[in-house]
Formats: structure tokens, sequence, C-alpha cells
């Protein structure tokens, strides 16, 4: 709460996002909770510059996959991001941009998908939308309901989170399988 507060927050939440979306390990929610609670207020304004950051720094991975892939691919080999990646490169073959999508808001880790997504040349402008409404749909939430459920809401989100992702994955699987065999 404290670095909440501080009056460069904004900044460090923007830093943060973008570099989580391309190679940092933590995710924005830890500081976006926060200064949601902190300024219930401004958390609409914190949630659209996550989501814009988080999209930028995405970009930044989509461009290490597309012009670096060979260069970062013995260190992803050796990391334990690696099952992620080829689950991601599985995905991609089935869902593309359900892909981007879904690993936006769930707790499947974001950066591994954008290195994917540049990885497989996978067309820019889907990346991009998927990118915004998964990363935005996930930021907005939390900072929704923060500004709405207060110091509770943290404690129940901090407890649920990696449920409601996954739930996410699961519903947004099924609707695409619908809709692709119906």
């Amino acid at each position: 709460m404290t670095w909440s507060r501080h009056p460069h927050a904004p900044w460090y939440l923007g830093g943060m996002s973008f570099a989580e979306s391309s190679f940092f390990p933590v995710p924005p929610d830890v500081m976006l909770a926060p200064m949601c609670l902190a300024n219930p207020r401004r958390a609409w304004w914190l949630a659209l510059l996550t989501t814009l950051a988080s999209v930028a720094g995405g970009l930044l991975g989509y461009a290490i996959g597309f012009f670096a892939i060979d260069s970062i691919l013995p260190w992803l080999q050796a990391s334990h991001y690696w099952d992620a990646y080829q689950t991601a490169v599985a995905w991609f073959g089935v869902w593309g941009f359900w892909a981007v999508f879904v690993a936006g808001f769930s707790p499947i880790p974001y950066k591994v998908f954008t290195i994917a997504a540049g990885a497989l040349s996978m067309t820019l402008l889907p990346f991009a939308i998927a990118s915004i409404i998964g990363r935005g749909a996930r930021f907005f939430m939390v900072a929704g309901l923060m500004a709405w459920g207060g110091a509770r809401m943290e404690a129940a989100l901090h407890r649920y989170v990696d449920r409601l992702g996954w739930a996410t994955v699961v519903l947004a699987a099924l609707a695409v399988g619908f809709l692709t065999y119906r």
C-alpha cells in the first residue's frame, strides 16, 4: 500500500505491466490491486494504463519471438517456461486468436504467448486485438473488484484468482468449441 501511494506509482505500474508481458515474472495485479484500493476513484484509469502498457509490452514480446527466437530458444528450453511455451505453440495451431485472448486473461504466463505469437508469425492485428481484449478484461475486472469490494475483496481475489482464471479458460474453450463445431 505504501508503494501504491507513491507519487510515481502509476509510472511503476506502467513499467511493471510493460515488462511482465515480455520478460518480467511478477504480474502487474500485485501493484494494480493495492493502487485501486488506495484510490478507488482512479481505478478505471489505472486499469486502462495497465492494459495499454501490458499490450505494448506484449508487442515487445512478439518482436522478441519474431526477430530473436533462435537466440532465446536455448534459454527458454532451460527455463521453467519451456512447457508453457510448448503449450502456447500447440494452442496457436488449434485456436490462434483465442489462445492469445485466454492467455491475456488467465493465470497462464502471457509473456510466453507473446513470444510464441511472434515466433509463429501470427498476424499482428488479431494478436493486438486479442491482447487488448484479454488483458483489458483482466485488469478492468481487478480494478472494478478492488474499487467496489475494498480490502475484503482483495483477500478473496488473492484466494480465488487462479480458480477464476482457469474457469475463464474452460469457458472460453467451451465457447470456441461450440462455435467451431456447431
